[in-house]
């Protein structure tokens, strides 16, 4: 496979709603979700500073809550947020509509949970022709299950590269990665890179 261009590239974030995962919690998963879940808004924050659009989708929202604050204060108003019915967002015409309305056919997810809502997306995208890739490191399942999701996406054939890999895809040059770490020396690099 190629490397990302951005130029292609559109963000999903997928439910990445506190309250969807705050109750199911043990303490050992705490540090894991707030970790990926930091990743995923420095990954929306880095892609709006690229003019990398997004999309964002939630579960139940009248249940589980709003987006992140930190993915909606680092997007603004400028992705849309989508109520997502089911676990594959592709399944979703009007979320479909707005990413072909981008015109971009490379899809970087991330977001929860990581073996269902991240997989059945991936799939579906996946099976609407576009290139799927993964911010394995901006994705979260709880007990236990990160690890059974990331190997299902692999063996699905999704890509999966970490938030740093994703963006030096994007800016593919030291003079841009200067560049743009001097315009944004708060996204010199993902919180916590870990993977």
């Amino acid at each position: 496979m190629p490397l990302l261009e951005r130029n292609d590239s559109v963000l999903m974030v997928i439910d990445l709603q506190p309250k969807f995962w705050s109750d199911r919690l043990d303490k050992g998963d705490a540090q894991e979700v707030s970790g990926a879940a930091a990743r995923a808004a420095w990954l929306a924050a880095t892609a709006m500073a690229l003019d990398v659009p997004a999309v964002l989708t939630e579960e139940s929202p009248e249940r589980n809550g709003p987006t992140a604050v930190g993915v909606l204060l680092a997007v603004g108003r400028r992705a849309p947020v989508f109520t997502k019915p089911v676990f594959d967002l592709a399944a979703c015409p009007e979320i479909v509509a707005a990413i072909e309305a981008t015109g971009r056919k490379t899809a970087v997810l991330c977001g929860f949970e990581t073996d269902v809502c991240v997989t059945h997306s991936a799939v579906g995208l996946m099976e609407a022709g576009y290139r799927v890739v993964v911010a394995a490191d901006a994705v979260y399942s709880p007990a236990g299950a990160q690890a059974f999701g990331l190997a299902r996406l692999r063996d699905l054939g999704v890509e999966l590269v970490h938030c740093k890999g994703i963006y030096y895809d994007w800016v593919r040059t030291l003079d841009d990665a200067l560049a743009f770490e001097r315009e944004h020396p708060e996204l010199a690099e993902p919180p916590g890179f870990w993977i």
